[in-house]
């Protein structure tokens, strides 16, 4: 899988609030690129495809594409 990535990621361990229709869901961020990051969840059941991420520490709000999921982890690209 890393050969299909536009960007190497690095690993992290930062908190994160996936945010969507006034909704939003804790998830810990396990690695991020400049083009996009695989994130831990409880659960992916009631995700969208489409979301904005808040990575702990700052204001921004990246907006993301799942592109893949597992049973605990999403993997994502930014918009």
């Amino acid at each position: 899988m890393d050969n299909q990535r536009a960007a190497p990621r690095q690993r992290v361990l930062k908190s994160g609030i996936i945010e969507f229709n006034g909704g939003a869901i804790d998830c810990v961020v396990r690695n991020i690129s400049d083009t996009g990051a695989a994130l831990d969840v409880a659960s992916p059941l009631g995700i969208p495809s489409e979301f904005n991420l808040l990575l702990s520490g700052t204001r921004t709000h990246q907006r993301c594409r799942v592109v893949w999921r597992k049973e605990k982890r999403i993997g994502v690209v930014f918009e």
